[in-house]
């Protein structure tokens, strides 16, 4: 995340999908209720160490290490937060004071805190637990929600592996020598296969997760979607039990090249 872009999101103040948390030396009490809350709604950025004035007051140097490894603890601690989740928290140094920054996505899950499911609305996290008719409303919208079109609208080419696009255009190009990718640069070739989108209702515009799961590194694919893995089972002789086994965690190009060097041994 480039620093011009937090301090140009800092400007904006708090908003459906901005945060502002005061913490100098711990987490907030309530942090992972925002986190629910984006999770929930569109996502979001959330920023410690700046005030609700837009004011950046820091976080103390001494202590982010700390609080950098007590989020990580906490997003894999199902009676904080469920189902778990992978999110980065990123520090920075503004205008001379640490802060951290954290990027939240929207999610096809309701998720919990606590225990509880809270909701986004304005700048603020309600508990919207009891109110069955919120609830029902969240699980329908979760359910019309095409996770592979979601945007994630800090992503940038960076986040895309040189190397697959230069996979894809060679199958394209043998399958077909005139193929419109042969001539194309990969910005080209995302934005022409519909990977690259504007939500008309958020106006948020970027990378779908499509194109992070088609092209991204592993790194970024993590961030995206901690769950994104197959448990590849091989079976040769005996039905009943399996030859081989691996974790694969990586893009879905790379998983077909897997599954043909399987296949070929």
């Amino acid at each position: 995340m480039d620093k011009l872009i937090i301090k140009n999101i800092i400007s904006q103040g708090e908003k459906i999908n901005t945060e502002f948390k005061e913490a100098k030396n711990k987490l907030p009490k309530n942090l992972f209720e925002t986190i629910c809350a984006f999770l929930n709604r569109f996502g979001g950025n959330i920023i410690l160490g700046v005030n609700d004035n837009k004011e950046i007051v820091g976080v103390d140097e001494d202590y982010v290490v700390k609080m950098k490894k007590d989020f990580v603890n906490l997003c894999n601690n199902t009676s904080k937060i469920s189902p778990t989740i992978y999110l980065k928290i990123m520090d920075y140094e503004i205008d001379g004071k640490i802060i951290l920054y954290i990027n939240v996505p929207d999610s096809s899950e309701v998720y919990r805190c606590n225990g509880r499911i809270y909701d986004r609305n304005e700048d603020g996290d309600f508990d919207i637990t009891d109110n069955s008719n919120l609830v029902a409303d969240m699980y329908i919208r979760k359910r019309e929600l095409h996770i592979e079109d979601k945007i994630f609208p800090y992503a940038t080419m960076d986040n895309l592996r040189e190397d697959l696009f230069e996979k894809a255009k060679r199958w394209a190009i043998l399958k077909n020598d005139n193929h419109p990718w042969k001539n194309m640069s990969n910005e080209e070739i995302v934005r022409s296969s519909g990977l690259y989108r504007e939500d008309v209702m958020t106006h948020q515009k970027g990378l779908t997760l499509a194109a992070i799961l088609l092209f991204g590194t592993d790194e970024t694919i993590m961030s995206c979607l901690s769950t994104f893995k197959t448990d590849a089972i091989y079976r040769e002789e005996n039905m009943d039990r399996y030859d081989d086994r691996d974790v694969i965690i990586t893009n879905l190009i790379d998983r077909i090249v897997f599954h043909i060097q399987k296949t070929l041994r």
